[in-house]
């Protein structure tokens, strides 16, 4: 018969509260270095802003025709 052994060992977590962990180091201004924009970052940036460029334009219209701005140009 064969025997089964249990090598399970329990992981032990020390769990401290934020407001009695120690103060981290805050970053600084001075310190830091600009980020570099990737390719496909800069593409996604520039379609989001014309995202919301044709939305805004889409707004603006909607609101002047249910302004009637349209009705007395006719």
């Amino acid at each position: 018969m064969a025997t089964m052994s249990n090598s399970y060992e329990f992981e032990t977590y020390r769990v401290i509260h934020p407001l009695n962990d120690e103060p981290e180091e805050k970053c600084t201004i001075e310190s830091a270095s600009p980020m570099e924009i990737t390719p496909s970052v800069r593409r996604s940036l520039y379609l989001l802003r014309g995202y919301l460029l044709l939305m805004s334009g889409m707004l603006m219209y909607r609101v002047a025709e249910l302004a009637g701005v349209f009705h007395r140009l006719n």
